[in-house]
């Protein structure tokens, strides 16, 4: 199964420059005609909201619905997708931001809690705690 970096989506998503979305695009219709489904990993959806929030100036609800976009398109398999739900409904819902809300989920999937933090905006999600400085 053939897997796509953080670039690729992100030309495909933003279409800013347009050899390169040209790329994507046929990539991903020849994958698709193939009848191959395109791997995701985690690190790369982690990326990916970094990019589009950082780069692109996407705001908390542009990324809650492109990443629930992508997790539904059946062209598309997500590493750990059961523990991306989980992290994009604690950021739906919660004050942390999204790679906070995937650290707690990720913890979670392994069976792992609390996750311990610092910090003050992680520690407000169900499954990390906050740990207290000496």
């Amino acid at each position: 199964m053939p897997a796509l970096d953080t670039n690729v989506l992100v030309r495909y998503l933003v279409q800013d420059d347009p050899a390169q979305l040209a790329a994507a695009k046929r990539l991903i219709s020849r994958c698709v005609a193939e009848g191959w489904t395109l791997f995701v990993p985690v690190t790369v959806v982690l990326e990916l909201e970094w990019v589009l929030r950082s780069s692109f100036l996407f705001g908390k609800d542009d990324v809650l619905l492109t990443l629930s976009s992508l997790f539904s398109a059946a062209e598309l398999t997500f590493e750990s997708e059961r523990a991306l739900e989980v992290a994009l409904q604690l950021f739906r819902k919660g004050p942390a931001d999204f790679a906070d809300c995937l650290h707690v989920a990720l913890a979670m999937q392994a069976g792992e809690q609390p996750l311990w933090t610092f910090d003050k905006g992680a520690a407000k999600v169900s499954g990390a705690q906050l740990l207290a400085k000496a």
